[in-house]
Order: structure tokens, then C-alpha cells, then sequence
């Protein structure tokens, strides 16, 4: 593999860059990303005798899902060389799978001229990492295991796993 196959790689210097966007077209851009979160049984089962597990840092996925909008509104903050973009939608769910883990999803939508799969991507985490600060009092063996892209639309490259 080449310099010239990093995108965030000046090809003539070889230092880091922002990838120039200003000729690319705009476009409806579409990304889904997920997590799962292996919590355990034990806290699984304090999350299926109620409706919404509460302690003492307030309404564990109600959180989460605020925490994960904010993340992936933060994205270019984060990450150095990500564009700051304005999204049209993020949307964040959390559903349990299983008797022990969860599956976070989160979407994402811009009109722009670059992608935000790297929103969906940090969203993820951050509800992930949400949910392991909220319920780390019942366990710490708490694991946050195959983030990954599902899905993106509307740029160069179509992707669906």
C-alpha cells in the first residue's frame, strides 16, 4: 500500500490533510452504524424488570441516546480530521438481543458533500460508552465488542454489509 491510497495523506508531502471536498457534488448521504454491549446477565435482568433501568446517574438508554446524538454531533471535533458538517437527522437505538447484550444502532443523514459514516461510527461509541459509565456500580466485566459500519449512501462509494 502507497501514501497515495490514505485519503487523509497530502500526496505530496506525505503529511496529514484534510481531504478537499470543495468539487465534489452534493448529495443525500445516508450511514448506519452499530455496537453491541455485552452487560451480563444480572444486569439484563435489573433492565427487563422495568421498563428503563435508573440509577443513580438518571434513565440508563434514555441517556445513552442523548449522549450518542451529542457524540456524533461533536464527530469533527474528535476525530482531527473529520469535516464539522450539519446534520440533517441522527437517530440512536438501543434494543436487547439476547439475555445478556444489547445492540446499538445509530443513523445518520446530511445534504452535503461529504459523508457521515464517521457520525454514525462515533455515536455508536459514545452511547456504548454511555451505557458502560451508567452501569459499571452492577460490573465490570461489561465488554463493548463489534462496532462496525453497516451501511452507507450517497457518495462516491455505496457500502452495505
Amino acid at each position: 500500500m502507497t501514501k497515495k491510497d490514505f485519503t487523509h495523506l497530502d500526496n505530496k508531502t506525505g503529511n496529514p490533510a484534510m481531504v478537499d471536498v470543495g468539487e465534489k457534488q452534493i448529495t443525500q448521504r445516508f450511514a448506519k452504524a452499530s455496537c453491541r454491549v455485552i452487560l451480563g446477565k444480572e444486569i439484563m435482568q435489573s433492565l427487563n424488570a422495568v421498563s428503563e433501568l435508573v440509577t443513580k446517574k438518571g434513565p440508563v438508554f434514555q441517556t445513552a441516546i442523548i449522549a450518542g446524538t451529542m457524540g456524533a454531533k461533536k464527530t469533527s471535533d474528535l476525530i482531527p480530521l473529520c469535516h464539522p458538517i450539519g446534520m440533517d437527522d441522527c437517530k440512536i437505538t438501543i434494543e436487547a438481543v439476547g439475555e445478556e447484550e444489547i445492540l446499538i444502532s445509530c443513523t445518520t443523514r446530511v445534504t452535503g458533500k461529504t459523508g457521515v459514516e464517521m457520525e454514525a461510527m462515533t455515536g455508536v461509541s459514545v452511547a456504548a460508552l454511555t451505557i458502560y459509565d451508567m452501569c459499571k456500580g452492577f460490573s465490570h466485566d461489561i465488554v463493548i465488542t463489534e462496532m462496525k459500519l453497516e451501511e452507507k449512501t450517497g457518495g462516491k462509494r455505496d457500502f452495505k454489509r
